[in-house]
């Protein structure tokens, strides 16, 4: 049993961090470079980011509570036990704080366009809040691939 749950650590764990970088750094970009619809690109990437925030909720509970179990009080040693719950923290942060607000600003400036209302301002600033908290916890995710790669779960 401890064999499938430790390679579930790694597969979830993979889909979690590689789910950030593909999302984020191959999908959205090519949604607003192809799409000629920005609204378009921008709600498909929304709808995306969505998805990837709550599989990030899920695979960081399992990967927090795998090292748990299995490690016992010795895990809150370990730099990888930190980085995930960082990472978990994050991502409830852009998943119950932000996502919400940047959809209520949308909302706000109906019928316009929120680029096109004078909530623009608000919504590039909590916008870039954003994704200065996805790059890290990006960068993060990489340093927990790393730590997992040399055995320090």
């Amino acid at each position: 049993m401890r064999r499938i749950s430790e390679a579930l650590f790694f597969v979830v764990l993979t889909l979690w961090v590689g789910g950030l970088w593909a999302i984020g750094y191959l999908v959205a970009p090519t949604l607003f470079a192809t799409l000629a619809d920005r609204h378009l690109a921008g709600m498909l990437a929304g709808k995306l980011f969505t998805l990837i925030g709550w599989v990030g909720l899920g695979c960081g509970a399992y990967l927090l509570s795998f090292m748990l179990f299995s490690q016992g009080s010795t895990v809150l040693k370990r730099r990888a036990f930190w980085v995930v719950l960082v990472m978990l923290l994050l991502t409830a942060v852009g998943q119950f704080g932000i996502h919400p607000l940047l959809a209520q600003l949308k909302a706000d400036a109906l019928p316009r366009e929120v680029m096109d209302s004078v909530l623009r301002d608000r919504f590039v600033a909590w916008h870039g809040i954003s994704s200065i908290l996805y790059l890290l916890q990006s960068l993060l995710g990489l340093m927990v691939v790393v730590c997992a790669g040399r055995g320090a779960r």
